[in-house]
């Protein structure tokens, strides 16, 4: 009989997170009034869409997670938790998108480039931004801080996104921006890396229960800061130890065609990185 119970629950609580999701989707579709997702996707064919709107449905999904993460204090209070801190990452989410289109793809509209130019490298950028604007948001829901706690959390998550997308371009020899404007996919696949590692860090940070300003945001700005250590040291070991005799660089930017394993290569280095130091520190 309690296994009932259990699955029962359980199952209460699948179908409320899939009620969130297309909420999620539905909020997604109703500000993105600019395009058709089912002509972009399935009649377009546009490889840049499909990178960014999957890359939403990740970060949605770990949003969700957020809020159905945590002991549970009853199903009925669980469901109105679930919908409170769902409701809270579905808006804060989409907020992210303008955070990542005004900041992060800074000099050029995201959906110019990815409705008109089909560029995959934006695609997977504003997909990357959008993964660990979820990580960030799984942190920040689950505990006991509440809602004002989440915001302040996930609005220092964004800022420093922003900030290690600023990092990432310093470290770089070349302009990302330029790159990604010439469609070089393999350079926006290797940032969409950095991105995602750094949202990572930051998002499971924010995890556990809020104790106290004085307490958990010195915890989360020392994580930050790791995380923006990670990214030039990252970029230095992927050279020296993943692609000995080859300068990483070159093989994204110095080739008549832009080497793609490279960019998998360091995007990988960066998500590695970034679940050991989640799990080690």
């Amino acid at each position: 009989m309690e296994l009932l119970d259990g699955l029962l629950t359980g199952l209460i609580y699948i179908l409320a997170a899939f009620a969130l999701f297309y909420a999620g989707k539905w909020v997604h579709d109703f500000i993105h009034t600019e395009f058709s997702l089912p002509e972009e996707l399935f009649v377009k064919d546009n490889p840049a869409m499909a990178l960014s709107v999957v890359g939403y449905y990740a970060g949605l999904t770990l949003a969700i997670g957020g809020a159905l993460t945590g002991p549970s204090r009853g199903l009925w209070r669980d469901l109105l938790d679930i919908l409170l801190f769902g409701g809270l990452g579905v808006v804060l989410l989409n907020i992210s998108w303008y955070v990542c289109d005004l900041f992060i793809l800074r000099g050029f509209r995201a959906s110019v480039e990815i409705l008109r130019d089909r560029n995959q490298g934006a695609g997977a950028v504003a997909g990357a931004s959008m993964v660990a604007s979820g990580f960030i948001l799984f942190g920040s829901l689950q505990g006991d801080g509440g809602v004002f706690s989440a915001i302040i959390f996930w609005g220092l998550g964004q800022a420093l996104l922003v900030l290690a997308s600023w990092v990432y371009e310093w470290i770089t020899p070349y302009s990302v921006r330029q790159e990604m404007e010439k469609d070089n996919v393999a350079v926006g696949v290797a940032a969409a890396g950095a991105l995602v590692g750094m949202g990572m860090v930051v998002g499971l940070a924010a995890e556990g229960d809020f104790v106290s300003w004085g307490v958990s945001l010195p915890h989360y700005l020392a994580y930050a800061i790791i995380g923006l250590a990670m990214l030039p040291a990252v970029r230095w070991l992927t050279d020296k130890v993943l692609v000995p005799g080859h300068c990483l660089s070159h093989e994204l930017t110095g080739q008549e065609t832009p080497n793609m394993g490279a960019a998998y290569t360091e995007a990988f280095a960066y998500i590695a990185a970034a679940a050991f130091i989640s799990w080690c520190v």
